[in-house]
């Protein structure tokens, strides 16, 4: 579970990046945050992740405040940024295995979770292979598999459908989906209506860092429709 409340940060002690939003996201579903570029996504992410500190408000992942257990949050949860960014000069299996140092995973259950995400993401015949030889979509999942191999029990992704091939994308929801299947927590956010669509079970919508609408997808549909309706007769 998360949950923020009456989350604020500001930029230049003055502009509101995000401006005393609430969510709470159970176990057991994939939830959205949906906006244009700009709107306080990724912001709220770095907030959640414990990048960066709000200036006001809490957050809470299954139950432990960042603000007072920073680095207990960090280990429960998993992380992907928007953009693959990591040792590019090292090997797919030499960046996994300083992931699996990084959080005390021992030996023996890093070998078992790298062999299985590897294989179920395709990447085994290229573990020996240095990443910057990757295309931007293998970053990407060799990126998901080391954010993933200490088993956190939340993911928090940070658009992560954008570079991945279509079957890469089936593969990532098809493990989000098995993931909250186990009563555990998927966040994502994403710029794609589309993507919100098909993946999530609920949707935020933040406009200039406030969040506009919350709810599942009939009522995200609904919303839309509603707001078509207003435009049309505007």
């Amino acid at each position: 579970m998360i949950e923020l409340k009456n989350v604020s940060t500001f930029y230049g002690g003055t502009v509101k990046a995000v401006n005393s939003i609430s969510l709470q996201v159970s176990d057991g579903e994939i939830f959205g945050l949906f906006g244009p570029n700009g709107a306080g996504k990724t912001t709220t992410i770095k907030m959640m992740t414990g990048i960066l500190v709000p200036t006001s408000g809490d957050i809470s992942v299954n139950g432990v405040s960042i603000k007072e257990e920073s680095a207990e949050v960090k280990r429960m949860i998993g992380f992907v940024p928007d953009a693959p960014n990591m040792f590019l000069s090292l090997k797919g299996i030499e960046y996994l295995n300083f992931m699996a140092d990084m959080y005390d995973v021992s030996l023996c259950d890093r070998k078992e979770r790298i062999e299985v995400l590897s294989k179920r993401l395709e990447m085994s015949s290229v573990l020996r292979d240095p990443i910057q030889s990757y295309s931007h979509g293998m970053r990407k999942k060799i990126e998901i598999i080391g954010v993933l191999v200490h088993n956190p029990s939340v993911w928090i992704m940070d658009e992560p459908m954008t570079g991945l091939d279509p079957r890469s994308s089936y593969l990532i929801t098809e493990m989000m989906r098995e993931h909250v299947n186990d009563q555990k927590t998927v966040f994502i956010s994403t710029q794609s209506l589309d993507v919100a669509e098909k993946i999530c079970d609920r949707v935020a919508i933040i406009h200039n860092g406030q969040i506009v609408f919350c709810g599942n997808i009939d009522e995200l549909k609904e919303h839309f429709q509603k707001q078509e309706a207003r435009n049309s007769v505007s």
